[in-house]
């Protein structure tokens, strides 16, 4: 399971107000087959096989140029663990085991 941490910015638009965008993403996103995702302050969470995660970020990318941005850049961080099942959730839980 690969899990991705996604941040699509839109360049050169009329505003410096981005909630607009990441609201519009996060349609898209609910609608991409085969993924968790969780929506952060400074990003978005993905998890799911590598082929859904890369195909939902290709979706999430293309928004902003659909809504009249005329550049996007997009970072992703990816972390695909394939020695044994691993999620954004069993991540935060095993820091939280150590933290007692």
């Amino acid at each position: 399971m690969a899990i991705a941490e996604v941040t699509i910015i839109p360049v050169g638009t009329a505003t410096t107000s981005l909630s607009s965008y990441v609201a519009d993403m996060q349609k898209v996103l609910a609608r991409q087959k085969g993924v968790k995702y969780q929506l952060t302050s400074m990003s978005t969470i993905i998890e799911g096989p590598l082929d859904d995660v890369w195909r939902a970020i290709t979706a999430l990318h293309e928004v902003p140029f659909q809504s009249g941005a005329g550049r996007v850049s997009t970072s992703v961080k990816m972390d695909d663990r394939r020695d044994k099942p691993s999620s954004s959730e069993q991540k935060l839980n095993s820091v939280r085991e150590k933290l007692k």
